[in-house]
């Protein structure tokens, strides 16, 4: 078990350190970040002096090097868009990811498991197919054709909900549906496969023999043995919502972390977009080393394989 658990610590720390190196490497390659910083008609001499502030006219190693340094100590530098540290910019966008998110599970759960279950206690029926292509839909159309989508329906044609910004209720719902059509249709699709699976085990049989009602049948003992599999994919999925914001956030100016990853990548902030992305990396590693761990503890042949 302390190998297993060594091995996989260790693959997540080289999974944050790759991240960490591709995220350096591609920002710098974005061009030039005193054309966008700088007056028009700024002197070769005011260019060079502002990279010398930035610390861009060190070899690219060196540069990272002191990247890994500093973040080590939690310091990962300041925004020169809009002067000040740049964790803390992301720190305080991450509220309003965490509620969009949130609500978004929320969606997923509510939704996604009974049509997952009705789909598969009644096969063939009329429910069933709107469950198959709920499920289809949702995870083959991208989150911006959706976003778009339901900005054109709700909010252009039938003014019922507002189209963009942070406020009261109306404002998260759409946003939410975005966020989340993925893993509602992930959720919905491997609830239905579990519960094929189940129904037609024999502790279910028996279960029907004995006279308990239907109702408990799928609910309680059907649905609690299907469980396992998507409770494990919704807690990935949350991680993937808090890390996968972007294009949800920045269609309906959502001011979380992904549209504040958005403005620094048009900025060229390099200290930002380093610093968003690292935090939804050390999510998303976090959470799957924590499933990985999870998935130890309840089957012995991962631990022992």
């Amino acid at each position: 078990m302390r190998r297993y658990l060594i091995l996989r610590i260790l693959q997540a720390i080289l999974a944050i350190f790759a991240v960490s190196f591709i995220v350096f490497v591609t920002t710098r390659l974005s061009g030039d970040v005193t054309i966008l910083m700088l007056p028009f008609d700024a002197t070769e001499e005011n260019r060079l002096q502002f990279r010398q502030e930035l610390g861009l006219d060190k070899p690219l190693y060196i540069q990272y090097g002191i990247f890994l340094i500093h973040a080590a100590r939690g310091d990962l530098g300041e925004s020169h868009r809009w002067r000040k540290p740049a964790m803390k910019l992301i720190l305080d966008r991450m509220p309003a990811t965490i509620q969009l998110a949130s609500v978004s599970v929320l969606f997923t759960v509510v939704f996604a498991i009974p049509i997952g279950v009705i789909s598969a206690v009644r096969p063939g029926s009329w429910m069933d197919t709107i469950g198959k292509t709920f499920a289809l839909l949702g995870q083959s159309m991208p989150n911006f054709w959706v976003g778009l989508l339901l900005i054109l329906i709700f909010a252009v044609r039938l003014d019922l909900l507002p189209p963009a910004g942070r406020g009261g209720w109306q404002h998260l719902v759409l946003p939410a549906i975005t966020l989340g059509s993925g893993a509602m249709a992930a959720v919905t699709r491997l609830t239905r496969s579990g519960m094929l699976d189940v129904m037609d085990s024999e502790f279910i049989k028996m279960a029907r023999i004995k006279g308990i009602p239907e109702h408990l049948v799928i609910w309680k003992h059907g649905l609690k043995n299907a469980a396992i599999p998507v409770v494990t994919v919704l807690g990935l999925q949350i991680a993937g919502l808090l890390g996968g914001s972007v294009i949800a956030e920045t269609i309906f100016s959502w001011p979380g972390v992904g549209k504040q990853i958005v403005d620094a990548i048009y900025a060229r902030d390099y200290a930002v977009v380093q610093a968003g992305v690292l935090l939804t990396s050390i999510i998303h590693v976090g959470a799957n080393l924590g499933v990985d761990v999870l998935y130890a503890y309840i089957d012995p042949r991962i631990r022992y394989a």
